[in-house]
């Protein structure tokens, strides 16, 4: 059998146009603005049109901690949908917008694989329709007015030592993480320590994602804080005046973005913030328009149950009411090994003692999904040609002694076919007991709910807190933010904060190094071990296999 690599899929894909995918969704035609022929933005005024409609079931798809062997949790969530239209129910699902970052660096794509994908699959991965462009110069653009402000008088007596807002750009570029500026002279600005973040680690995408409507929007920009005064007052946007011409530059970025899987299932692509140094979802108005239009709705959030799916629980469903009917954990023999010490060069070898010794880690994250978060949820073993029936039915035998089923997921060789099995089982978890809550209750001082954290997702044995993190904890509760939410700044390789700490490690300390309110998105970053918000290039960049022929065909997009 010929090799089709996924970008030779999705070429090969016949889309529908963008209309009909809309249509099959049931969203009229005047809430349409087209992107060309097969995607499309939707105006804001259908969700408020929608109110009235009730909600469908939200079904989130997380997974265990990823490895170089990789897990396919944004395949599944694809295959998924289209397994749940197979077997005859009216589904959508709703996405993260891939990073350049990634896109250019380990991963060459984002928008599933094989024959689970949304198409068109190179504009998803390359600008797409451009939010994420706007995201970056909303955000330049505070920076911008910030130093003109200190240039032009500094009225609000900001000191340059205590500046908090970094530059963006959706770019892995390690060279910018720590630079100085405003070099060359008195015109030139004032000089001063200065650094980037990537566009997905910023508040402003944040902002937007949790967004519900232009006028909390801008709100929410308004209360984003910059840095302090001499006298330590916060600085916000408002204080700049920045807020009204920042959200002028994301009216049409806040709109969530439809396009189709290869099935033609209708898919909402809305927002990108990463789930290890960000709050790890899409946008909350493409959920929402999900769960209105359709009577399962599938999402996704970011890296692993420890990750995405405690900040899925604990930012996004506590701020908006949302709360999911049930949870799939992916999952790959390959990746269990690795989790058990195999080499990624021998992963395709059975070997049980490994996999059993990996599986600690598929087993604690079904454990705090059903014991700390209180859903209901199933584990999709990510099928490979090497996965052998004894280590499958391993897995099964592990996990079933738990009281949770496992789906055997073929959705990358089969799409929707390939997810039936898979569908079946989410239908039936969506009419089960649902116990779902918080990690940590907000009234909890703010190292209480770090600890909460640590302790009951991570199964860390205690928690350091560095001078720097405890005297901001006090600051930012004499400022009165010690009543949001958390959102922890955390490898994505490990439960602990040391990425080689693989499977499930308990007697760890967490280290906490600093903290940093975002009081725009409405919560507390806590940042752990040596995490940074600009990732590198790696040695190989993927941007080295991507090309473009004189016919504007792209090859080697993963």
């Amino acid at each position: 059998m010929e090799y089709k690599s996924d970008i030779m899929i999705a070429q090969a894909c016949e889309k529908q146009p963008i209309r009909s995918i809309a249509a099959r969704a049931g969203i009229e035609e005047k809430y349409l603005e087209q992107y060309g022929n097969y995607k499309a933005k939707i105006d804001l005024s259908l969700l408020r049109d929608l109110s009235d409609r009730p909600d469908g079931k939200l079904i989130l798809v997380t997974a265990i901690t990823p490895t170089p062997a990789g897990e396919g949790k944004t395949t599944t969530s694809v295959g998924l949908a289209d397994g749940l239209r197979k077997i005859g129910k009216n589904a959508m699902v709703a996405l993260r917008e891939p990073s350049l970052g990634p896109v250019f660096g380990v991963k060459g794509g984002a928008a599933g694989g094989g024959y689970a994908q949304v198409v068109p699959m190179e504009d998803i991965n390359l600008h797409f329709t451009g939010d994420f462009h706007a995201i970056g110069a909303a955000n330049n653009l505070l920076a911008a007015m910030l130093d003109n402000h200190i240039q032009q008088g500094n009225a609000l007596g900001i000191d340059p030592k205590q500046i908090t807002w970094k530059r963006a750009v959706d770019m892995n570029d390690r060279q910018l993480r720590h630079i100085v500026d405003g070099l060359g002279g008195k015109v030139q600005g004032v000089p001063r320590e200065d650094g980037f973040e990537i566009t997905v680690a910023s508040e402003v995408m944040a902002v937007l994602c949790l967004s519900g409507s232009i006028t909390d929007l801008k709100e929410r920009l308004g209360r984003i804080i910059v840095g302090y005064t001499y006298a330590g007052k916060p600085v916000t946007a408002h204080d700049l005046k920045a807020e009204g011409a920042m959200a002028a530059l994301l009216k049409d970025a806040i709109k969530p973005n439809l396009v189709q899987t290869l099935e033609g299932t209708p898919a909402f692509i809305h927002g990108g913030p990463f789930a290890n140094i960000a709050h790890g979802c899409n946008s909350v108005m493409a959920t929402r328009l999900a769960l209105k239009l359709a009577d399962y709705a599938v999402t996704e959030a970011g890296f692993a149950a420890d990750l995405g799916a405690e900040k899925f629980v604990d930012i996004k469903c506590r701020m908006t009411g949302l709360k999911p009917s049930a949870v799939v954990i992916v999952a790959t023999v390959r990746a269990l090994k690795y989790h058990g010490g195999v080499a990624k060069a021998d992963l395709g070898v059975e070997n049980l003692a490994a996999l059993e010794k990996g599986l600690p880690n598929l087993l604690q994250h079904v454990s705090n999904v059903r014991s700390v978060y209180g859903v209901p949820c199933v584990v999709a073993v990510n099928a490979f040609p090497t996965d052998t029936k004894a280590e499958l039915d391993l897995v099964a035998e592990k996990c079933r002694e738990l009281g949770v089923n496992v789906a055997l997921s073929e959705v990358w060789a089969k799409g929707g076919e390939g997810g039936k099995a898979l569908a079946e089982e989410v239908v039936r978890l969506c009419e089960q007991e649902n116990h779902f809550s918080f990690v940590y209750d907000l009234e909890q001082p703010i190292l209480s709910k770090i600890t909460a954290i640590a302790q009951r997702v991570y199964h860390a044995k205690d928690v350091e807190f560095m001078p720097a993190a405890k005297k901001k904890a006090q600051l930012l509760t004499d400022l009165g933010f010690d009543k949001f939410p958390i959102c922890m700044a955390k490898t994505q390789y490990s439960f602990s904060d040391d990425p080689k700490l693989l499977g499930a490690p308990q007697d760890f300390t967490l280290t906490v190094t600093d903290l940093k309110v975002c009081a725009g998105a409405g919560f507390i970053v806590c940042y752990t071990g040596d995490i940074m918000t600009m990732p590198g290039l790696p040695k190989v960049p993927a941007a080295e296999k991507i090309d473009v022929d004189e016919n504007g065909v792209i090859s080697g997009l993963f």
